[in-house]
């Protein structure tokens, strides 16, 4: 029996919706909606793509009130919204409180919470598909609120050294300072020189937008990929992108965003409806349909 989570009036009807940029061919909608129907829920989901918009990212603030007002489970926030959201919202999960960076938002009792469940999502896929790499010196790409999520999840998958590049010096430093913070025992500090960092590195986690369909490029040098250097991708769309392909090309292990993608969805599914999915039929459906379109 499908349970209904406090202050949704129905227990089998659920609006749901995702807000970023150049979310066109995002595949929560369909991640969301089929595992919706296989639960007999009466489950929809909206694109909200500020790039078709005319204030763009500025018009963050009137979507939230829209939703809330039509009556919204809740909203997933994707690039660039996941920290500009905060100042919107009543309160935040411990988790996303840690990391400054909601991907999740739910609304209750008049309430708007926000919740991070892309770390979560990325640990669960990295234990998946890297259980067995060294990890002992990581770097990180990209210092915004997918970064944040990511170098939580590197530190609490045992990472004992964090580098973090973005082309924002001042947000890498800000981000070392605040997961120095929480992990005062490893070593975390902001880099200028990207390649002198990966010469040593074990691992590169990419973070930033670079990759997206809309944002297509390389986001490291491609002579800096090298064995036995793992990559680890946040992007999912296209899955693969031109840093995993040049990686897989020059001999290095990888590890494609798709993963992430669904079980950040699942754990999403779970706070805006109240029952828990099939995070297995999840992955099953993205492998053999949605991976399959590329």
């Amino acid at each position: 029996m499908i349970s209904t989570a406090p202050g949704i009036s129905s227990p089998r009807r659920r609006l749901v919706g995702l807000i970023g940029a150049g979310i066109q061919r995002s595949q929560s909608p369909a991640l969301h909606m089929e595992e919706g129907a296989a639960l007999g829920l009466d489950y929809r989901y909206e694109i909200l793509d500020v790039d078709t918009m005319e204030d763009g990212a500025a018009v963050l603030p009137r979507l939230l009130d829209d939703a809330e007002a039509r009556g919204f489970a809740g909203l997933n926030i994707t690039f660039p919204c996941k920290q500009s959201v905060i100042p919107l919202l009543h309160a935040l999960s411990p988790d996303a409180q840690a990391l400054q960076s909601v991907n999740t938002v739910v609304f209750r009792d008049g309430r708007r919470i926000g919740h991070n469940t892309d770390w979560s999502g990325f640990a669960e896929n990295f234990r998946r598909g890297m259980s067995d790499v060294v990890r002992d010196h990581v770097v990180l790409v990209g210092a915004g609120g997918a970064g944040s999520a990511v170098g939580y999840a590197a530190l609490q998958l045992g990472a004992r050294r964090l580098e973090i590049h973005d082309v924002d010096s001042a947000r890498a430093a800000q981000l070392a300072e605040r997961l120095a913070a929480l992990f005062p025992d490893r070593v975390i500090r902001p880099v200028s020189d990207l390649a002198a960092s990966l010469s040593a590195a074990n691992g590169l986690i990419h973070a930033s937008p670079t990759g997206m369909a809309k944002l297509p490029g390389l986001p490291v040098p491609a002579d800096s990929l090298h064995p036995p250097l793992w990559i680890a991708e946040v992007v999912y769309v296209p899955l693969e992108t031109e840093l995993l392909r040049v990686a897989r090309a020059k001999g290095c292990r990888t590890l494609d965003g798709g993963g992430m993608a669904v079980f950040q969805a699942a754990m999403a599914f779970e706070l805006f409806c109240g029952v828990k999915p099939d995070a297995e039929r999840m992955l099953r459906r993205f492998n053999t349909k949605l991976r399959s379109a590329g």
